[in-house]
């Protein structure tokens, strides 16, 4: 560092970060600004891999001030020393050798857990995250991810993902809360305020980021990255309130969507990252691009001539960092300013932006990373503790015709391409090999639980049979046949898909939702050898299993579990944990029957059900799971409201089983007359409650009045004055907002 002073006031923490940020704003050259604002990647999905060698010489010459030393490859080995070797390395060269010595913001991807990080804690993923339905378990788990995160020295967080998603055939929809947007909302600022906490300056929170804005998760064709084309109706009533969520619980930054919106590609678009974002909704944070985003403008949109044009419309827009941008971003921003194409102000705004976060996390003051304490941080017992948890509180029971739980003396087959495979167990944005990774599989975890005799024979990959005569051999001299079916480990178009173990790209597609061929073999033939057969399907998202359905006894959705998943499928098949999961997302019987959604918007139908069948029911509705005991609704309530305040809804839930058991109590609701087509019914609120055996407890909620509202374009948010229906499980109740 060959700053004038020793101690100028920049560096001194006893001053306000404002005070901070204006004295070293005021010390930096147009290039030291423009580096601040761009970001850089050491791994090889980039089409320019780069190494720590690479990233030195980024920050040596363009003056880069954000990067992600974290993820696949060979350019940077997952294990715990050299990430923590690396952090410290980078972090030391931009303090020592750099002229004002401005420590790197560090970033990663740690959507469910840290998991590019061997040995590190890995929850399951969102879509499995919403079937606990549990506020409190998400933002549980965030805490323990930013601690982990922060614990090998990054600072910011992609997470948590705000996209709901209306089209399963999409990859992404695994990295999603589902298809509610009152679900979505509620379980996105539980994550927020898990990782950061009571404010980003505390040791072990991180900055959070709201993604994908302002809409992502209903591509055409499913396809990843594809336009989005809806209304502003649709827009604001069901992509833009878990965003609000967000901003409300104070996320301090947010990440456009790949796709153009209405014709609008969300890095280019000042209509909605200025507009919008700050101008309407009041977000104050840094507006981070998604990986190579700002490139796609000129290279995929075609909405900028070029490179150049395309960094002078994301900054107009309001994109702040440019995540992966190191390639020409820098030298183009730079000219961009001199020649007056992009006014400087506009770069110092995210300049100070960037600058804040970084006196805020303490950066300047503590950069490094103590391994020792990485290792008593990362994959701790309490973490693992708290995953586990989390899994079992996922585990949703779709089908049981008496099978479950089995009794723990039984002779079990166990098969499947996703029996033996803790990769595929994680999914998606996890390390991309099973060395040093926490956890056990299905395939362990049985066998750890049952006193009978296991045999195990995989039977299928994803999309290839293997020996099926073997396993059929096995199965049929088993009591039960545990086929844990599914699909890998990564679903993301953009990614590595030969390492999720699709060697030609085919399967899975984005236009079916059902197994391949040879996991439908598998599990047909297993079937016919009498042996009853609990289907575990490990899948990030809804899969259509109507032959699973019709056929065998149990069926059992996991989602991608994570590191403890093995355990928690095992303990709810023997019956140590009820479970308790509720789909988050509807379940169709095809993709044909696609779109298929349970708050799809009221319309006309034909006489005769029996001449035009309902075409949105599905296999599975949005809510549902079973569990080993039963429960009763009596008594529904509702208190007279009035559309400022709350609505007071009451319920008498009874266990009428004989074991403790959680229950989700789903509150949906419906305008009798509106100004507008509202949705058939809309989730409205939620709450979990444990209930014993015989017990019978009033669970009381106060719904805000604005979840019965929408919102009318051009007209803002409104709570219209009338009568409102209120279904509860079989129950339903009326009552008038005035």
């Amino acid at each position: 560092m060959n700053a004038d002073d020793e101690r100028p006031p920049y560096r001194q923490p006893e001053l306000s970060v404002e005070e901070r940020v204006t004295d070293l704003l005021e010390r930096m050259t147009l290039e030291e600004k423009a580096g601040q604002v761009v970001g850089t990647w050491c791994g090889h999905l980039d089409d320019e891999p780069t190494d720590l060698a690479d990233v030195k010489r980024m920050i040596r010459d363009y003056h880069v001030g954000v990067a992600a030393p974290f993820g696949w490859g060979d350019a940077l080995n997952e294990q715990l020393d050299d990430v923590v070797d690396a952090v410290n390395e980078l972090q030391e060269y931009a303090i020592e050798e750099t002229r004002l010595g401005i420590p790197l913001l560090l970033n990663v991807d740690a959507v469910h857990g840290n998991a590019y990080v061997a040995g590190s804690t890995v929850f399951p993923n969102a879509l499995g995250a919403a079937a606990t339905w549990d506020t409190d378990g998400v933002e549980a788990a965030a805490d323990v991810t930013a601690t982990e995160v922060r614990g090998v020295g990054a600072h910011q967080n992609y997470s948590p993902t705000c996209d709901v998603a209306r089209d399963p055939r999409w990859g992404r929809t695994f990295e999603t809360f589902g298809e509610s947007p009152r679900l979505v909302a509620e379980l996105a600022a539980a994550k927020v305020r898990g990782y950061q906490g009571d404010g980003i300056g505390d040791e072990d929170s991180v900055v959070a980021t709201a993604k994908h804005f302002p809409a992502y998760g209903e591509p055409v064709r499913g396809e990843d990255a594809s336009p989005v084309d809806v209304s502003e109706y649709t827009l604001r009533n069901v992509f833009l309130p878990p965003f609000e969520a967000a901003i409300d619980a104070g996320v301090e930054s947010i990440m456009p969507s790949y796709s153009s919106i209405n014709g609008a590609p969300a890095h280019g678009s000042r209509g909605y990252l200025t507009d919008l974002l700050r101008d309407e909704l009041g977000f104050d944070g840094h507006v981070v691009s998604d990986w190579n985003g700002v490139r796609h403008l000129p290279d995929d949109h075609s909405t900028a001539a070029d490179r150049r044009d395309a960094v002078r419309q994301s900054r107009e827009a309001g994109v702040d960092v440019a995540s992966v941008g190191h390639t020409g971003h820098a030298e183009h921003l730079v000219d961009l300013v001199r020649d007056g194409d992009v006014d400087e102000q506009r770069l110092d705004e995210s300049v100070r932006r960037v600058l804040g976060v970084k006196f805020e996390l303490g950066v300047f003051e503590d950069p490094f990373v103590d391994e020792a304490d990485a290792r008593d941080t990362v994959g701790s017992d309490d973490h693992r503790d708290a995953a586990r948890d989390a899994a079992r509180d996922s585990m949703t029971l779709l089908k049981n015709d008496g099978l479950l739980p089995l009794d723990g003396d039984e002779d079990v087959f166990v098969g499947g391409p996703n029996a033996d495979d803790i990769v595929h167990q994680l999914g998606g944005w996890s390390i991309a090999n099973d060395e040093n990774v926490l956890g056990e599989t299905v395939l362990d975890a049985v066998a750890e639980r049952t006193d009978g005799d296991v045999t195990y024979e995989q039977g299928a990959t994803l999309d290839e049979a293997l020996d099926v005569d073997a396993a059929v051999e096995k199965a049929a001299d088993a009591d039960v046949a545990v086929l844990a079916l599914g699909e890998g480990w990564y679903l993301h178009e953009f990614g590595p898909q030969a390492q999720a173990g699709i060697e030609t790209g085919e399967w899975p597609t984005r236009s079916e939702l059902g197994l391949s061929d040879a996991q439908q073999e598998l599990a047909r033939r297993v079937h016919e050898t009498g042996t009853p057969v609990v289907g575990v399907l490990i899948t990030g998202r809804p899969l259509a299993v109507d032959w699973l359905d019709d056929n065998v006894p149990a069926i059992m959705l996991a989602y991608f579990p994570g590191t403890e998943g093995g355990h928690a499928v095992a303990e709810t098949l023997f019956g140590d944990n009820d479970p308790s999961g509720r789909l988050p997302i509807s379940v169709p019987e095809s993709a044909a029957d696609l779109p298929q959604r349970f708050n799809f918007l009221a319309h006309p139908r034909p006489i005769g059900d029996d001449e035009h069948p309902d075409s949105y029911d599905p296999l599975y509705e949005f809510g549902h799971g079973l569990s080993y005991t039963s429960f009763e609704y009596d008594d529904l309530r509702v208190d007279a409201a009035e559309r400022e305040g709350d609505v007071d809804v009451s319920v008498t839930v009874r266990n009428t089983g004989d074991r403790t058991a959680t229950e989700t109590v789903q509150v949906f609701a419906r305008q009798e007359t509106s100004s507008r087509v509202q949705p058939d019914r809309k989730l409205v609120g939620f709450e979990r409650v444990d209930v014993d055996p015989g017990e019978a407890i009033e669970v009381a909620l106060s719904v805000p009045a604005e979840h019965f509202g929408f919102y009318q374009p051009h007209g803002g948010h409104v709570v219209e004055a009338g009568t409102y229906h209120v279904f509860v499980d079989s129950l339903s109740t009326s009552f008038d907002l005035d």
